[in-house]
């Protein structure tokens, strides 16, 4: 006789659900109301996420001779024609106001005397770069961590990922409207059971997905989780082919994902080809900025020497300022440099660009709005319109604090009311995974031909390389997904691919060269610029 498999979990009932552990998703938790019930669920750890990683900074306008008009110009600059003005404006005007409320949680920003130190970086016209010496990321985060720990009112959820959104049933509302978000499945990994979570908001802070490529400057956690669940959940997702490769990552075996702030370049520093290449310097021959041009202009002209001189990589050197200096500044890329045997201040740093942030993503209002009722998009997830095509260095972080606080302020201006009650996870028709390798199989070849075919300079016979492949891919990862139990391997793996597929048609869909996106079929921009926004299929 079979036994009776035991019921499902009941769910857990919120009034918001935040989805990511990031700064977008920490931020959003703090500055809602104290007597709201809060959950943050997030796959890993609570500091696992991009933002720990970040090293740069958090621009700003704040210091004599800078404005917000100019900060805005460089911003536009940088995206290419398709940054939407109202988004660029709405950021860089709320920016003030999110660097004082971090500093008023605590936020270690460095200082010189007495004062805010602001530093420089590539697409800059001025020093607006407010920072914590060179890993701004880890400092805020644990800011904001030590905060939500403390807070009574939220409830963490470690090692949970996010399988899919919850939906209202058709019945619930008029077949014309759009249906609601009334939470998410979650897989808590140490039970291996899928819950529910029911919130009267859902907010996905749940970052980019820089995992769909071979080399990335992410962690392990960018896996496109929140841009595939909201797409098939019915969200529209905007430019997708816009993927800044980060020109310089550390070239080292042991040296996986670390990153070399863009404030290196910032402060001096020169990228060089190698010894027996003369270490000419190369960047005055690609743009007139050289080194602090923006980042996809030096991520090409570093692809370009690398594959024109037959490379593994080229150098960044900083060794010329003075030791003091680069301890005092660049702390951690100077120590994590020496664990591997290169002393910075006596040598220069092998480079390489690696996929380092997503432009598109989840199509979203000033007020974090997405496509559906009940649902936001906070951070790298999102496509507010600020990056276009091209992220200006230190406006991400911005992004998620003044984004959170916006979606904040419009969910706590909405009356508050219980979720109806939802169906439970159904696993009683599937079965335990036989064979992992296939996952592993399938993500390595995944993330091996986007790199090859879909990367710094594309073609269109690439592109349909790659989405031949990416289709073969689906089908396989559907049929597994239909008959296994799920795993946070899995669900990754399906999240990716259905990325990659938005990438490759979004991709597909813009015929000139603009920003992070360039063509050798396609090298001349379009006079009119348009963002790429894709529409699921009706549910």
């Amino acid at each position: 006789m079979t036994a009776t498999p035991p019921p499902p979990p009941a769910p857990r009932s919120y009034d918001a659900l935040i989805i990511g552990s990031g700064l977008a998703g920490l931020a959003t938790a703090l500055l809602l109301p104290t007597d709201w019930r809060i959950a943050i669920v997030t796959k890993r750890a609570l500091a696992d996420g991009s933002s720990a990683w970040a090293q740069g900074g958090i621009a700003a306008v704040l210091g004599e001779g800078d404005s917000f008009e100019q900060h805005i110009h460089d911003t536009l600059v940088a995206g290419a024609g398709l940054c939407d003005p109202d988004a660029t404006r709405f950021t860089v005007e709320h920016a003030p106001e999110a660097i004082a409320w971090l500093r008023a949680l605590g936020t270690p920003f460095t200082q010189e005397g007495g004062e805010l130190h602001l530093t420089r970086e590539g697409g800059h016209s001025h020093r607006r770069i407010v920072h914590a010496a060179d890993a701004t990321g880890a400092a805020v985060q644990q800011t904001l961590i030590d905060r939500v720990r403390a807070a009574a009112n939220i409830d963490i959820f470690e090692t949970h990922a996010l399988v899919d959104l919850i939906l209202s049933d058709r019945h619930a509302v008029r077949r014309e409207a759009p249906r609601r978000v009334l939470g998410a499945y979650v897989l808590d990994v140490a039970t291996d059971e899928v819950e529910a979570f029911t919130a009267t908001h859902t907010v996905l802070c749940t970052g980019g997905a820089g995992k769909v490529y071979l080399y990335t400057s992410n962690p392990d956690t960018a896996t496109g989780d929140g841009i595939a669940a909201a797409w098939r959940a019915g969200c529209r997702v905007g430019n997708m082919e816009f993927i800044q490769f980060h020109p310089t990552c550390l070239y080292h075996p042991k040296a996986k994902s670390f990153l070399i702030s863009e404030a290196v370049r910032g402060e001096g520093g020169i990228l060089k080809l190698p010894a027996h290449l003369g270490h000419h310097r190369f960047m005055p021959d690609h743009d007139p900025r050289a080194e602090l041009a923006p980042r996809d202009i030096v991520a090409r002209a570093i692809d370009f020497e690398m594959k024109k001189h037959g490379i593994p990589c080229v150098y960044l050197d900083i060794s010329h300022q003075p030791a003091a200096f680069l301890h005092e500044h660049f702390p951690t890329i100077l120590k994590r440099c020496a664990e591997l045997g290169i002393d910075i201040t006596r040598e220069p740093i092998p480079v390489v660009p690696a996929a380092h942030y997503t432009c598109g993503g989840v199509v979203t209002d000033l007020r974090a709005r997405t496509d559906l009722p009940g649902l936001y998009c906070v951070g790298e997830a999102s496509y507010t319109g600020l990056h276009g095509a091209n992220r200006l260095a230190s406006n991400s972080l911005l992004e998620c604090l003044v984004f959170a606080r916006a979606a904040a302020r419009d969910m706590a201006a909405q009356p508050r009311q219980a979720p109806p009650p939802v169906r439970p996870w159904d696993a009683s028709r599937v079965i335990d995974a036989d064979e992992q390798v296939v996952i592993s199989h399938n993500w390595d070849e995944l993330r091996r031909f986007m790199w090859d075919y879909v990367g710094i300079v594309r073609t269109d016979k690439r592109l349909e390389r790659a989405a031949h492949r990416i289709a073969l891919l689906q089908a396989e990862i559907h049929e597994f997904y239909s008959r296994f139990h799920v795993s946070r391997d899995l669900l990754e793996l399906r999240n990716l691919v259905l990325v990659a597929d938005l990438i490759v048609r979004s991709a597909q869909q813009r015929k000139e060269s603009r920003g992070l996106h360039y063509s050798r079929d396609h090298p001349h921009t379009l006079p009119e610029a348009r963002p790429t926004i894709l529409t699921p299929p009706p549910r």
